[in-house]
């Protein structure tokens, strides 16, 4: 994987050559002081000016306090940047799918408020991206993977992707592997789960693809090694949904980088692609996005889906006042 074909696969770059077969989608350049501000380790605040955020009574200054000091937080302001934002959502329906020039706050959607992606303003966006290590990836190390280490890195004017709102079904995304312009392997996209019509149609999801890529994907790209994701909708018809490089940085989902990379006999053992897919509950596997949320002992307490653990917490609570109190009248 180069550092240019990483650069290939940024939205802004794809986008244009593939406008009409995927969701319609407006891309802002994102400011500096945005930037700084997603890069920035401290509170996390949003913009007040949102309705979220005044809600909350967030047109008032956070304030942390201890016997010492007092620390007051103000929540950062991006009035023209909030503007275009707006304006984009409601020119794409009310809704967006937020993403940087690679990656989409997936790993974060834990922490928001309905548990999706879905946003409808630059409070909800800020929120997935500042707890997102997937969107920190992109602004600081887009190419760490690249195996030309020694050359120079290639110029990236980072942007926001807001992309039309669409309810995607998670049983017809696929990812699709190309080696040297060929399509090679198809896995499914969700294979944590098992959804039984995927082995009814196999033959028909496989075509598809294969017609969709040879007649709208197939040499138009700008490198010849790519990895495209696709959802073929309830008719039949397959739509692109993103492009990404050719290595490491990209989930391989159900195959190998190594058997990838090498051919190790995928594109020979017959005419199309191999496909592979979860055919049975036995096989399901746990989301690798799991390990980005917080632990489940702490949703259980705040939720008092437990009763148990609350309990302990509880016992365990007056256990250390007591301790506390036995110190102070000693």
């Amino acid at each position: 994987m180069k550092k240019q074909q990483v650069a290939h696969c940024q939205f802004s770059v794809w986008y244009p050559l593939f406008k009409q077969h995927t969701i319609k989608s407006s891309i802002l350049p994102l400011p500096k002081n945005v930037i700084d501000y997603l890069l920035d380790d401290g509170t996390l605040v949003v913009p007040e000016s949102d309705y979220i955020a005044q809600q909350t009574n967030a047109d008032e200054d956070f304030e942390w306090s201890d016997d010492e000091t007092t620390t007051t937080v103000t929540a950062p302001e991006f009035p023209d940047f909030t503007a275009k934002v707006l304006k984009a959502v409601h020119l794409l329906g009310g809704c967006v799918f937020p993403k940087l020039n690679w990656s989409a706050p997936k790993d974060a959607n834990w922490i928001a408020l309905n548990s999706s992606l879905q946003c409808q303003n630059l409070s909800e966006i800020f929120l997935l991206f500042k707890s997102s290590d997937f969107i920190t990836h992109d602004l600081t190390q887009p190419f760490l993977h690249c195996n030309d280490q020694d050359s120079p890195d290639p110029v990236i004017n980072f942007e926001l992707v807001l992309r039309k709102w669409s309810e995607l079904i998670p049983g017809g995304e696929f990812r699709c592997f190309v080696k040297e312009n060929k399509l090679i392997a198809i896995s499914q996209r969700d294979y944590t789960q098992y959804y039984p019509h995927i082995l009814k149609q196999e033959e028909s999801i496989i075509h598809a693809i294969q017609d969709f890529f040879s007649q709208h994907i197939q040499y138009r790209f700008l490198d010849d090694d790519f990895v495209l994701d696709v959802y073929r909708d309830s008719q039949g018809r397959v739509w692109l949904i993103d492009l990404n490089p050719f290595g490491k940085v990209t989930d391989p989902l159900l195959f190998t980088w190594a058997e990838l990379a090498s051919g190790g006999g995928i594109s020979q053992t017959q005419d199309g692609p191999i496909f592979r897919y979860t055919t049975s509950d036995v096989t399901v596997q746990p989301s690798p996005c799991l390990s980005y949320r917080i632990p489940r002992d702490f949703v259980d307490l705040s939720t008092g889906e437990d009763a148990n653990k609350l309990v302990d917490f509880l016992k365990l609570q007056k256990s250390q006042q007591e301790d506390d109190e036995d110190e102070s009248a000693e």
